[in-house]
C-alpha cells in the first residue's frame, strides 16, 4: 500500500509533489487523471489521497472522492484550482477531510500532510472497545488478556479499526495486507478473517465486529 496518492493531471506539478514527498520518507504513486486514480486505489489502497478536481476524461475529482468515500476512511485532501465556495462546500460534503488552494505553499501542504499522519497514523496504540493494539510491538490484548496474533492478523485487524464502519471490499483487503502481486490466494483474507473472530469474536459464528457483507467483502463495527 503507497502512504499516498497523488491525482494531478500537470505532470510537472505532480512530479515536484511526488518528489518532495519521497524526501519525507512517504511511498507515493502518482495519478494523472480519475481513472487511473480509482484503479491505483482499488488494487492497492493508500493512507492518504491528495486530489486535483479538474482532471481530464469522464472522472472528476469530486467523483473520485465519492467513490474512495464509499469504501474507506483514508484520508482526503484537495488541492485544487477552484477557489470559490460552492466547490469548496461540495467537496468536504461529499467526505473530503481538508481544501487547499492552488497555486499552494509546499512547506503548507506539507505540513498539513505531516501532521495528518502523525494524528492519524502513527499512534503507539490504539483503542476499540476492549480492544488494545500496540503499534509498535504488533501486540493485541483483549480486556486486558494477551491475545496471540500474527503480523497479518494484526495488520488487518489494524485496517478494520481505521475504516470502522465502512464495508471494505475483498480485493482491497488483499491487495493492502498481501500486496497485489502476492503470490498468496484471496481464500489466505478469508482464513485469517476466521482465525480474527475466533480470538476476538463474543461467538465467531455470530460475529459482532467483522461482519460479513455478501458479494462485497467485510465491515468492522
Amino acid at each position: 500500500m503507497p502512504d499516498i496518492i497523488v491525482v494531478e493531471d500537470n505532470e510537472e506539478i505532480g512530479g515536484i509533489l511526488c518528489d518532495y514527498l519521497k524526501k519525507e520518507n512517504y511511498t507515493v504513486a502518482l495519478a494523472p487523471n480519475g481513472s487511473k486514480a480509482l484503479d491505483i486505489f482499488e488494487k492497492y489502497g493508500a493512507k492518504l489521497v491528495v486530489l486535483d478536481l479538474m482532471l481530464p476524461g469522464d472522472t472528476d475529482g469530486f467523483t473520485v472522492c465519492s467513490k474512495i468515500r464509499e469504501t474507506s476512511n483514508a484520508h482526503i485532501l484537495i488541492a485544487s484550482a477552484k477557489t470559490d465556495k460552492d466547490s469548496k462546500l461540495k467537496g468536504l460534503n461529499i467526505g473530503a477531510d481538508d481544501y487547499i488552494e492552488k497555486p499552494y505553499d509546499i512547506d503548507i501542504l506539507l505540513a498539513k500532510i505531516n501532521g495528518t499522519f502523525k494524528r492519524k497514523y502513527a499512534q503507539d496504540e490504539i483503542v476499540e472497545g476492549d480492544l488494545v493494539l500496540n503499534c509498535a510491538t504488533k501486540a493485541l490484548t483483549r480486556a486486558g488478556r494477551q491475545i496471540e496474533v500474527t503480523a497479518k492478523e494484526f495488520d488487518l485487524l489494524r485496517l478494520f479499526i481505521e475504516n470502522k464502519n465502512v464495508t471494505l471490499r475483498k480485493e482491497y483487503l488483499f491487495s493492502s495486507i498481501w500486496g497485489s502481486d502476492s503470490e498468496s490466494e484471496m481464500q489466505t483474507l478469508t482464513v485469517h478473517i476466521k482465525w480474527l473472530r475466533e480470538k476476538i469474536e463474543k461467538d465467531p459464528k455470530k460475529p459482532e465486529h467483522i461482519l460479513t457483507v455478501w458479494g462485497v467483502g467485510y465491515r468492522f463495527e
